[in-house]
């Protein structure tokens, strides 16, 4: 039987995305300190999770939070400005308030505490609220003596939830519980339970909701207030709030509230009740799929790929009735496979989101002002890809921070704005994304990089390299120009982390640095990492696949062609030469072929190079399978699969292919 999800790790998934927004959010309150519709959304945010957390057994969660949002009800209600500092700090206990959840037996106690000391002691105590005392000059002032300032008004909130509510863990009472603590008196609020709707005892179930409250208040609080309270179940609950009287400024006093309220005389009809939520159109709306069930669908989708394959190999030749049942199952399964990949693909924007906060910290510890933009946010990728992609772009947003981007004087006595930027963007090309992490510093650094690299052997002394090549080797295993090792660079991992990553997921890198306008790093990945399409070739009666979208165009090489490039290795294309692969020779297979070879021209890195085959099969709808780790050496070939036949070929990885024949050259020419 399977199990219903563990309460406590849908709290936690819920959680961490609450805290993303919280943090987005406050990112922008930094930078618009007034913007009240943003306190607003820090204070529900924060109202949120400490809800959530009580309900589901987080206390020290709910506590902490409380605290935050005690902090900023006062900047909702204008008693203290959402300064600078109180963003840091926030930023900070957001930090621990993920700890508590994570893991909260390891968390540590006193940096809450610190933190929490820090907050009362920010600006010093809070302003209470002005209190104001005033009376219609038909009723006559009440000698009442005063405790506490504030506005009162007078409100009815009715509310149906949904039947099932319970079972996901609503508790009723517990919203009642929250609308008398708004009245801070028990005699200010008066609940009348609803039960119009009870059925009788034989066709009452007994794990449904039947009931309705009405609930008649008097508090200060505000509509919004009496609102967050139904949070969590107001999509499937009709709620109706009225206010009966507009706003009095009125002193709460020890005398009983129904005297103060018999005082005044309404001077503003009710307001009109509050609609319940409109409905979602039918078929739409969203829902929570664990990460590894979606795995476990583009597996099996996988594996039905590949035995839709060898169905269509077998029914070659075969019952035409046969045929046209598997061409209509392989149409369905190829719908299949788009809808499910579909799945997983995820907006590149939920990344880049989160290094907002980095930016922001790491500028401040350096002492620099840096802005960073984003583009192409909506450009989607397969969600592996991008759970991948974090430490990289982590390492090469550093990096610009850090070497790229100068200091404000530096800037301004180069002509530049103080404030430098990062800038990140993503955009499709084909089956393929483009990521690009740009800034607009100083550059990178020729001649110190030749001099590193001279230093560790990777160039000869005074050799002529390519730009592009000579500032590829930044991503050398401990290549870093830094002077200074610091906490933040200078021991030549990160890059060397990039660049491992990418070679994971099968992509390719690009630097660009003109002298002093900046440098970019373009990171270009495959869009998913699961099923592509592929060119199918034979060489030598081994069966490969390439990448198609790698793939621009194959071209013959007839017999005299073939004798006439034979030392060169060049292929004339349309006036275009260009360098071609025998895979013949990189697979140590000595005899010719017969007839003619086919030339298959890709691109890498910008470059075109030719691919020698000995025939082109067609298209072929790729499920990679992962090699062993026996074969982590072999980083021509990035995985394999399974043919309609049952047999195997191997999946080219053509960058790492190219550089393994540039290696066999340089060994040739050195022997």
């Amino acid at each position: 039987m399977q199990m219903s999800p563990d309460p406590a790790d849908t709290f936690r998934q819920e959680a961490a995305e609450l805290l993303e927004q919280l943090e987005a959010t406050l990112l922008d309150l930094e930078g618009a300190p007034e913007n009240h519709a943003l306190v607003d959304q820090a204070f529900r945010a924060l109202h949120t999770i400490k809800g959530s957390g009580g309900m589901f057994g987080f206390d020290a969660v709910a506590a902490f939070t409380h605290r935050l949002e005690t902090a900023f009800e006062a900047v909702r209600s204008g008693r203290r400005p959402a300064t600078p500092a109180l963003i840091t700090l926030t930023l900070s206990s957001l930090d621990h308030i993920r700890s508590l959840i994570v893991s909260p037996d390891t968390a540590e106690p006193s940096i809450g505490a610190a933190l929490l000391a820090a907050l009362a002691d920010l600006d010093g105590p809070v302003a209470a609220a002005p209190l104001v005392v005033e009376a219609k000059a038909d009723v006559p002032p009440l000698p009442l003596k005063t405790t506490t300032g504030g506005t009162l008004s007078r409100w009815t909130v009715r509310f149906r939830l949904a039947e099932n509510v319970m079972s996901f863990g609503t508790n009723p009472l517990l919203l009642l519980k929250e609308l008398r603590d708004l009245a801070g008196d028990g005699r200010r609020c008066t609940v009348t339970a609803l039960t119009d709707r009870v059925p009788l005892l034989e066709d009452l179930d007994p794990f449904a909701l039947h009931v309705a409250w009405e609930v008649d208040l008097v508090t200060a609080h505000e509509q919004a207030d009496i609102e967050d309270v139904f949070i969590f179940v107001a999509d499937d609950a009709q709620i109706e709030i009225t206010r009966h009287e507009e706003e009095k400024a009125i002193a709460q006093t020890t005398q009983p509230v129904a005297s103060v309220i018999a005082a005044l005389t309404p001077a503003a009809p009710p307001q009109a009740a509050r609609p319940s939520p409109p409905s979602a159109p039918e078929g739409a709306g969203s829902i929570r799929v664990q990460a590894e069930r979606l795995d476990s669908l583009m597996d099996q989708v996988g594996e039905l790929v590949i035995a839709q394959a060898r169905l269509r190999q077998l029914s070659l030749g075969g019952d035409p009735a046969l045929l046209s049942v598997v061409e209509e199952v392989e149409r369905l399964v190829s719908d299949l496979r788009d809808t499910t990949m579909s799945i997983r693909m995820l907006p590149i924007g939920t990344l880049f989101g989160r290094f907002r906060r980095v930016v922001r910290d790491l500028s401040q510890a350096l002492g620099k002002e840096v802005m960073l933009t984003t583009e192409g946010e909506d450009t989607e990728l397969d969600k592996t890809v991008i759970e991948s992609l974090n430490d990289p772009l982590v390492h090469l947003i550093r990096n610009s921070i850090d070497h790229g981007l100068e200091t404000a004087e530096e800037r301004r006595a180069a002509g530049k704005s103080g404030a430098g930027t990062v800038h990140l963007s993503a955009v499709h090309a084909g089956a393929q994304v483009l990521i690009t992490v740009s800034d607009d510093g100083r550059g990178m650094n020729r001649e110190a990089i030749r001099a590193k690299a001279e230093e560790r052997g990777l160039i000869a002394p005074g050799a002529e390299v390519p730009d592009s090549e000579l500032l590829g080797l930044v991503f050398e295993a401990g290549f870093s120009t830094a002077a200074v090792v610091s906490d933040v660079s200078g021991r030549g991992v990160g890059m060397d982390v990039v660049r491992q990553t990418v070679d994971a997921l099968r992509g390719s890198l690009m630097v660009d640095s003109p002298p002093g306008r900046g440098a970019s790093v373009t990171l270009r990945l495959p869009l998913t990492l699961a099923i592509i399409d592929g060119l199918l070739v034979q060489v030598s009666g081994g069966q490969y696949v390439i990448p198609l979208a790698a793939v621009e165009e194959c071209v013959d090489l007839t017999p005299a062609e073939d004798a006439r490039w034979t030392r060169r290795n060049f292929l004339n294309l349309r006036g275009d030469l260009v360098p071609f692969l025998r895979m013949r020779d990189l697979f140590g297979v000595p005899e010719r072929p017969e007839g003619f070879q086919k030339v298959v021209i890709v691109t890498s890195g910008g470059m075109r190079v030719g691919l020698v085959v000995d025939h082109v099969i067609g298209q072929y709808q790729t499920v990679i399978k992962s090699l062993s780790r026996l074969l982590d050496e072999a980083n021509q070939f990035s995985g394999a699969t399974i043919l309609g036949d049952g047999s195997v070929a191997l999946i080219l990885d053509v960058a790492h292919l190219i550089d393994f024949a540039q290696a066999l050259e340089a060994e040739r020419k050195a022997s």
